[in-house]
């Protein structure tokens, strides 16, 4: 498994645990009554504290993930060659997280899917404004798709690394 399928699986693994914590974390609040749904600012500033939260969070997955194929790659290169030279460790790094035309195409592919999804989340949570609904419900129904539209974003891009992709 190439480096950049490795890094879209921690990413999207990474992405179900702090959508399902939102989930959880914002349901629990409304059904206890602390949260009602006509309030907007506390609305907004839970996302944004799970904005915050899901950069903050993705850094450091990304941080320790790198570490962790480093030492994975250090180890490898011992065992093959006996020894563990840093020079190189760091040019088989160096080639594994090289993005060639095909991964750009493929991030390109799967943006487009993210974007739809998007794209359609923006329709819906237009609509519930439409139906009488809360104000709140556009934000979650927005909130929502943005975070499904990532996860979808990554599913392609694993589904194009396993099965290829067409220039058309």
């Amino acid at each position: 498994m190439s480096y950049h399928e490795k890094r879209t699986i921690v990413i999207i693994i990474t992405e179900l645990f702090i959508l399902a914590a939102y989930c959880i974390y914002t349901y629990s609040k409304y059904q206890s009554g602390d949260l009602p749904s006509g309030d907007m600012k506390a609305w907004a500033g839970i996302m944004l504290v799970f904005i915050g939260l899901t950069i903050g969070v993705t850094i450091v997955v990304q941080i320790i993930f790198n570490i962790i194929l480093s030492v994975g790659i250090a180890i490898q290169e011992k065992r093959t060659n006996g020894m563990c030279d840093d020079k190189d460790v760091e040019k088989t790094i160096d080639a594994e997280m090289v993005s060639d035309e095909r991964d750009k195409l493929i991030e390109l592919k799967s943006m487009r899917l993210f974007l739809i999804i998007s794209g359609i989340g923006f329709v819906v949570s237009l609509a519930t404004q439409v139906l009488n609904y809360s104000p709140a419900v556009l934000l979650n129904v927005l909130f929502i798709s943005f975070s499904v539209g990532s996860l979808f974003e990554g599913l392609t891009q694993i589904y194009f690394y396993r099965r290829g992709i067409k220039n058309g």
